[in-house]
């Protein structure tokens, strides 16, 4: 007895944990649902706690280079300490409620290129090696999302690719302390005043406020620079309005503030203007880490990591070894299956 506490100290005949989800594809605020499968070892197992949480690839600006990393940004308590008996099992429902500010990582059932996600299993044992599972997550879009984003295709703009950065866009009401980025390159009709567009939703209960970023090219006295613009919507305006024609108006104001689109003879399209309720708003405040401004960069993965108790969400610390398997190679990071 006593040599098989000592190997499973090691790790060697304990608990196995596997979690299943009901379904792996959600959108930003519902719920993901699931159970964790617990099957006890060769010997007792003193659980101290089983936990979930959704973690991401990051990129982090850290001076003048970037680094990636593996983070927790939202996790969920499932089930408090207890004894496990020898080859016990036990499964655990849960429901972890996504944050609406969850980075889209699947739009028409394709993945974006450059995201990712998973939801963790974190499984303390005392006394012995902890044990830890990995699934996959697909986070779809919102109806409003999905207009948007449609609408952006409908006008010609190619997708290029989506990142997740960690900072703050000032102006909105960002509760977690990371945005996504979706870029596009122009469409054929922006292409002489844009080089890229890049998309941020910060989303809640109520709405969505929606970031562009517009890579304006320079003119023949002027230098190239990114202008901004902030504009808000309601959920329930997602198929009441012409989404391709808001955009497109989106664009020329987001502009035309510089000389752009305007001033190169694209007047704003008849009847143009913010969905109903949602008046539009132009800002060029732009995307920040702690206050300062910075342009918004897309085409790679990345996600951020809350450093506290942000709006209710409690927040990890960066988990390097929150990957593992084969989902963790296609992540491109090393991990052992447990």
């Amino acid at each position: 007895m006593v040599f098989k506490k000592m190997l499973s100290a090691f790790g060697v005949g304990g608990p196995t944990v596997d979690t299943v989800l009901t379904n792996p594809n959600t959108r930003p605020g519902l719920p993901l649902e699931g159970k964790v499968n617990l099957v006890g070892g060769d010997a007792s197992a003193a659980i101290e706690q089983i936990v979930v949480g959704l973690v991401t690839r990051v990129e982090i600006e850290s001076g003048d280079s970037e680094y990636a990393g593996v983070m927790e940004f939202h996790r969920l308590p499932v089930a408090g300490a207890f004894e496990l008996a020898p080859k016990q099992q036990l499964s655990i429902p849960f429901q972890l409620p996504m944050p609406w500010e969850t980075p889209i990582t699947d739009v028409y059932g394709q993945r974006l290129y450059g995201m990712t996600m998973g939801l963790r299993t974190e499984v303390a044992v005392a006394r012995a090696v902890d044990k830890s599972d990995l699934d996959q997550v697909n986070v779809h879009p919102l109806p409003v999302q999905e207009r948007i984003l449609d609408a952006f295709a409908r006008l010609g703009f190619r997708f290029k690719g989506a990142d997740l950065e960690r900072g703050h866009i000032r102006g909105t009401q960002q509760t977690l302390p990371f945005y996504q980025e979706i870029e596009f390159f122009a469409a054929p009709q922006y292409a002489q005043v844009i080089n890229e567009v890049e998309l941020t939703f910060v989303t809640s209960p109520h709405g969505i406020d929606v970031v562009l970023e517009c890579d304006k090219r320079g003119g023949f006295l002027s230098a190239g620079h990114d202008v901004f613009g902030r504009y808000s919507v309601a959920h329930t305006d997602a198929d009441r309005v012409d989404w391709a024609q808001v955009v497109d108006g989106w664009l020329q104001e987001t502009t035309s503030h510089y000389g752009g689109l305007r001033a190169q003879g694209f007047g704003a399209p008849s009847g143009y203007g913010a969905p109903h309720g949602y008046p539009t708003q132009h800002g060029h405040g732009g995307h920040g880490h702690g206050g300062h401004g910075r342009g918004v960069g897309m085409g790679g993965v990345v996600a951020g990591v809350a450093l506290g108790a942000v709006g209710g969400m409690v927040a990890g610390e960066m988990i390097e070894d929150a990957v593992e398997g084969d989902f963790a190679e296609d992540w491109g990071f090393g991990g052992d299956e447990e």
